[in-house]
C-alpha cells in the first residue's frame, strides 16, 4: 500500500510513562496492553517500546511490559557499515527482490509465525502496528523469491520511522541470509535517507555479528532527542 508522507499524527493517548531520563531509573517503566497509535508513538518519542511476555495476567490480557534498556543497542549509521565477508558476498550474488512497505501485514505474521517458542507478536500487538504502518509511521522491508510465476515472502524486517529515529522491531528468513539481506537493504535505504538513529533496543550474538553496538541509556536518549528533529524519507 502506499503509506502517507507525512505521516498522519493520531489522537494523543492519555498514557503517561515514567521519565527514562531520571536518575535510577527502572528498565521496566510500566505494564499495560494500549497498542493505540498514540500510545506507541509516545513510547518511542520517550525511548520506550513494548515487550509482551508469554505469561497471562490474571483476568487472561497479555502481560505487556513497557521496556526502556539501559544500554540501548543501535546499529551506526555515520559511517559505512562493515559487513561479513560472506554478508557482502550475498548482497552482490542473491536473486531476491527487495521492496519496501509492499506487505507490512504478512511480515509481522511471518515473524511470529517462524519462531519456536511462543512469539511475543501477539494479535493486540499486530493490529496496533499495521494502524500505525497506515498512517505511515511503521514500515517494513520485504525479501521476495520469485519461482515461475510464483512469487514468496522468504524474508523481512519492520520497524516504526519518527522523525529520523528508525526502530527495528522483528525481522524474520525463510531462505539463509534472507533477513540479513533485509536488515542491509534496510541499513542503505536509511543513510541514504538522511536517518540518524537506527534502534534496535537489546544486544544479541546475531544483531552484534552484524555490527550492533550497546550505548548507554543516557546517550540514546540525547541522540533519540536529535533524530526526532529531523525528517527524512525513506526511499522505496
Amino acid at each position: 500500500m502506499n503509506t502517507p508522507f507525512p505521516p498522519v499524527e493520531p489522537p494523543r493517548t492519555r498514557v503517561r510513562f515514567p521519565d527514562p531520563r531520571r536518575p535510577r531509573s527502572p528498565e521496566v517503566l510500566a505494564m499495560g496492553c494500549d497498542f493505540s497509535p498514540g500510545t506507541l508513538l509516545h513510547a518511542y518519542r520517550s525511548g520506550i517500546f513494548p515487550w509482551p511476555h508469554g505469561d497471562a495476567r490474571d483476568d487472561g490480557a497479555p502481560l505487556v511490559l513497557w521496556f526502556s534498556p539501559d544500554p540501548r543497542t543501535v546499529f551506526p549509521l555515520d559511517a559505512p557499515p562493515h559487513w561479513s565477508r560472506s554478508l557482502r558476498r550475498t548482497l552482490r550474488r542473491h536473486p531476491y527482490e527487495v521492496t519496501v512497505d509492499a506487505d507490512f501485514p504478512e511480515v509481522m505474521r511471518m515473524c511470529g509465525e517462524t519462531r519456536a517458542n511462543n512469539t511475543w507478536i501477539i494479535p493486540e500487538l499486530v493490529a496496533g502496528y499495521v494502524r500505525l504502518h497506515e498512517l505511515g509511521w511503521a514500515h517494513s522491508v520485504e525479501v521476495w523469491e520469485t519461482t515461475g510465476a510464483k512469487r514468496t515472502l522468504v524474508g523481512g524486517i519492520y520497524g516504526v520511522a519518527i522523525g529520523g529515529m528508525f526502530a527495528g522491531e522483528s525481522m524474520f528468513h525463510v531462505r539463509t541470509d534472507a533477513s540479513k539481506i533485509a536488515f542491509a537493504s534496510l541499513v542503505a535505504r536509511l543513510q541514504q535517507a538522511g536517518f540518524a538513529l537506527f534502534d534496535v533496543q537489546v544486544q544479541n550474538p546475531h544483531l552484534e555479528s552484524l555490527g550492533c553496538v550497546e550505548i548507554a541509556r543516557s546517550e540514546y536518549l540525547v541522540r533519540l532527542e536529535q533524530a526526532l528533529a529531523l525528517s527524512p524519507r525513506i526511499s522505496k
